[in-house]
């Protein structure tokens, strides 16, 4: 399901998503936590941004890697402007997220036998 964001800061701020569920979603993310986006049809990676220094967590992701180039680009072009924004899962966040129900992929045993692979 495609939910709308406005585009009107380097960062999206939860306030400015359209739509409960992605926003609680967002909101349950720890701090520097990884999360991919569908923006306007880009997947990009985004990061829940840090708590701040008085204990208020920060209510907003910020882009990461190649998404950084292509919000900022949209920042200076399209402020203001609403696009869809999803949630999409990557075979590597498939990996990553099953790793944990197979520790025995991580001995240091597998790790000499496999590293040069």
């Amino acid at each position: 399901m495609a939910f709308q964001v406005q585009i009107t800061d380097v960062a999206i701020w939860f306030k400015h998503i359209d739509g409960d569920k992605l926003r609680e979603r967002l909101r349950g993310l720890s701090d520097n936590e990884h999360i991919n986006l569908e923006a306007d049809g880009v997947v990009g990676g985004w990061v829940r941004m840090k708590t701040g220094r008085d204990g208020r967590p920060t209510e907003a992701i910020r882009p990461e890697g190649q998404m950084k180039t292509v919000w900022s680009n949209w920042y200076r072009k399209r402020k203001g402007e609403r696009i869809p924004l999803r949630e999409v899962k990557l075979e590597d966040d498939y990996l990553v997220n099953i790793s944990s129900l197979f520790p025995e992929w991580e001995s240091k045993e597998d790790e000499e036998a496999f590293r040069d692979l």
